[in-house]
């Protein structure tokens, strides 16, 4: 059974960061490329960045600069770094991989 666990979220004033993880088990993670997406009130999900399992990163260029995402394929775990984060990047942030999803794990970033 594929299981991804976000955490890491949380409130955060603007210029602020945070590390958001992403555990994954039930797949082979070593072979399936990695995703974080994002969610905010009112909106679609959009992608926010991706990782092949080469660890070849992109990102939306909302958040290039940014973020960074990376991975840790003795720990099955993604990792999204988010730095001098604004106002705008309040949202659920989602991880996923294999056709699956994770719970979401709620950032905010407010003063």
């Amino acid at each position: 059974q594929v299981q991804l666990v976000e955490s890491g979220g949380g409130l955060v004033q603007p210029g602020g960061s945070l590390r958001l993880s992403c555990a994954a088990s039930g797949i082979f993670f070593s072979i399936n490329d990695m995703w974080w997406y994002r969610q905010a009130p009112g909106e679609e999900r959009e992608l926010v960045a991706a990782v092949t399992t080469g660890g070849y990163p992109s990102y939306t260029d909302s958040v290039k600069g940014r973020f960074t995402i990376s991975r840790d394929h003795a720990k099955n775990t993604v990792y999204l770094q988010m730095n001098s984060l604004k106002p705008e990047d309040t949202a659920v942030y989602y991880c996923a991989a294999a056709g699956k999803w994770g719970q979401g794990t709620q950032v905010t970033v407010s003063s």
